[in-house]
């Protein structure tokens, strides 16, 4: 593999959660992701309630969190 390319590693993970809850799990590049999401989803629709969290992968690793839910 040369310098330029990168490993991608899977994994299958299991999640365990209300069955009333609904989940949307994903892996972004961004910080930014966060604030974005929020926006989307804030407009979606008023009544919808979310909470969102992104943790950094690098330096301290900080958990970003943001929504109207917590």
């Amino acid at each position: 593999m040369s310098n330029s390319q990168t490993a991608i590693e899977l994994r299958r993970v299991t999640v365990d959660k209300p069955e009333q809850l609904n989940v949307i799990l994903g892996q972004a590049h961004f910080i930014k992701t966060v604030e974005d999401l929020h926006e989307a989803l804030a407009g979606a629709t008023p009544q919808l309630r979310f909470g969102i969290a992104f943790c950094e992968a690098s330096g301290p690793r900080l958990v970003r969190r943001s929504g109207n839910d917590p």
